[in-house]
């Protein structure tokens, strides 16, 4: 009835099907090469330890807690000029 499901209805491209297979199996063909390896310690310790510099370079530096309009973000400064009142 209906074919009985012995036919495809979208014709397949060889050379995707065989990058799909290389897609699903990269796993198991993957060595380490120079450049494999310089982008796994960029992506894993450059770009992770570059955040965390910023991260302690602006810890407590900024102090949000309890701001009104006009007054500095940054910790440790006081006297800031008040709001001009219209």
């Amino acid at each position: 009835m209906a074919g009985g499901g012995h036919h495809q209805s979208v014709r397949l491209d060889p050379a995707i099907e065989r990058w799909s297979a290389m897609r699903e199996n990269v796993y198991q063909n993957f060595t380490f090469t120079r450049r494999a390896s310089r982008t796994a310690i960029a992506l894993g310790i450059l770009v992770p330890g570059a955040i965390a510099l910023v991260a302690m370079a602006y810890d407590e530096k900024f102090d949000m807690a309890g701001k009104r309009r006009g007054e500095s973000l940054i910790t440790g400064q006081s006297g800031a000029k008040p709001a001009a009142k219209e």
